[in-house]
């Protein structure tokens, strides 16, 4: 649904909307984000800082809020759906999701968060509006069916549905979805998600659902549809666990003789489970100052991208924390780094211990482009934070070179941190490649997440099975020899000033 607020008489700007989920329907409840209240909170911004629940007395006299539905039964979006008076129950702050906004996003990263009812009012976006919707009423209404967010896995699939732009164009708009994957998660029980379903400006408080045997299951809310760290755009959508928010809102609805139902069991998504974990072969690179992604080809050897690693630093290796098994570190040395002169971006590391238990990647031999890719798996976004995140795409071009492919484009969105990670086939769970870059408009500044590039593995898996059969570094000088052909194909990413802007 879309929740709008108009202001009293003699305000000037309004009204103002943003995205809602009818949560229950005896009697009718909407959950919407509350940064949609900030223009008329009588305290103003200050209102945010308080840790204790905002009544409707909080905001300025004679508002009006009304909730756009459009009923199961209407064959299309066209009459734009129907409009129900609506009030504020109050206004209520998650402290879960607010601790993991602090854990998860630190300052000196400079984090900020988009959105049409955020905006830069970033001090609401842990605050949640309970509206009471009598028109929604159903004598046999129950409560929406949900999931406990605790219960996802990164790269699970999510359906993400709001409204884009609020209540502009609802008979275009209502209730738009997209799908996406779980590509991060922090705090207790995940009280914070991050999604790489792509969401616009008005979705805030629409939901984020589960796909189970069942049917889907609503498990977070939208709070910001997009989002940068520093002058990097991160293009991920940020999300808040429900069971969150309704833990923080039992004593409020119980005020309002509404009993919170208890955290429902694990719920199994549909397609979950089985095959290897791609989070196993995935490392935390850190060499000096600089840092990024490598991927585990053996319980010794992992590659990475040249610009990760500084021959004069020591360099240590984090994997990330999967099920039997804590972080740990590992020290390791590089024992070999492409040449400038070479289009490929390339450095292998060899480690000081073997990793127990270590299974390796099955890789791949062919690239079908226009196949789902379950991943990049890689340590961008909030890598350092909360370990490796997960975003998806497809293979969206093969670049071939005398019949042999030299790169791979996809649109899994790709942040600072991911280089060096493993690119994944959803469909076999073969490695594809390793990332070497994203785009960044030079001129502007700008990043372009969704269009990225990655090394075939096949260009890599001979010199990789030279070594394994010799420990001859040597094996890998094959990568400095590339003809001009490749270079032509890679000389956007490694030329110091390129003559495009890209």
């Amino acid at each position: 649904c879309v929740v709008s607020v108009s202001g009293p008489p003699g305000l000037s700007a309004g009204p103002w909307s943003c995205s809602g989920v009818i949560m229950r329907r005896a009697p009718a409840l909407v959950l919407c984000q509350g940064a949609v209240f900030a223009p008329l909170l009588r305290n103003g911004p200050a209102a945010w800082a308080q840790p204790r629940a905002l009544p409707p007395c909080a905001l300025l006299p004679d508002l009006r809020l009304m909730v756009l539905h459009q009923g199961l039964n209407a064959p299309t979006a066209a009459d734009g759906g129907r409009q129900h008076e609506a009030r504020l129950l109050a206004l209520v702050p998650c402290s879960t999701f607010e601790r993991a906004l602090a854990q998860a996003f630190g300052q000196a990263e400079r984090w900020r968060f988009g959105g049409e009812a955020v905006g830069d009012k970033q001090q609401a976006l842990h605050w949640f509006a309970w509206l009471r919707v009598p028109g929604l009423d159903a004598p046999d209404g129950g409560w929406t069916v949900w999931a406990s967010a605790g219960c996802l896995r990164k790269g699970e699939g999510l359906l993400a549905c709001g409204s884009p732009f609020g209540d502009l164009c609802p008979d275009l708009f209502l209730n738009t979805l997209s799908r996406g994957v779980v590509s991060n998660v922090a705090g207790e029980e995940n009280a914070l998600v991050l999604t790489d379903a792509r969401c616009l400006p008005g979705t805030e408080g629409g939901g984020a659902f589960l796909l189970s045997p069942a049917g889907p299951c609503l498990v977070a809310i939208i709070v910001a549809a997009f989002c940068w760290k520093g002058a990097e755009w991160v293009g991920l959508t940020l999300l808040c666990s429900l069971t969150a928010i309704l833990r923080s809102s039992a004593d409020i609805l119980d005020e309002a003789g509404i009993m919170v139902p208890p955290v429902p069991g694990r719920v199994v998504a549909v397609g979950a489970g089985g095959g290897q974990d791609p989070l196993g072969w995935v490392v935390l690179v850190e060499c000096g100052a600089t840092w990024g992604s490598g991927v585990l080809l053996a319980p010794r050897l992992l590659l990475t991208c040249q610009h990760v690693v500084e021959a004069s630093f020591p360099l240590s290796v984090r994997l990330a924390p999967c099920p039997g098994r804590a972080t740990t570190i590992f020290k390791g040395r590089v024992v070999f780094t492409t040449e400038e002169s070479s289009p490929f971006d390339v450095a292998v590391v060899q480690l000081e211990e073997s990793i127990p238990g270590f299974l390796p990647p099955c890789l791949a031999d062919t690239f079908l482009p226009g196949k789902r890719v379950v991943s990049v798996v890689g340590f961008g976004a909030l890598g350092r934070a909360c370990g490796p995140s997960v975003t998806a795409g497809v293979l969206s071009a093969v670049v071939a070179v005398a019949g042999h492919p030299v790169m791979l484009q996809t649109t899994c969105a790709v942040h600072s941190g991911s280089s060096g990670g493993p690119l994944i086939s959803s469909r076999s769970g073969h490695l594809l490649g390793i990332v070497a870059s994203n785009t960044r408009d030079t001129s502007a500044g700008s990043t372009y997440p969704h269009l990225n590039f990655c090394i075939p593995i096949t260009v890599l898996q001979p010199a990789v099975a030279c070594y394994h059969h010799t420990g001859d570094p040597s094996a890998f000088a094959v990568l400095n020899q590339a003809g001009k052909e490749v270079w032509a194909v890679w000389r956007l990413q490694r030329q110091p000033r390129p003559p495009s802007k890209l």
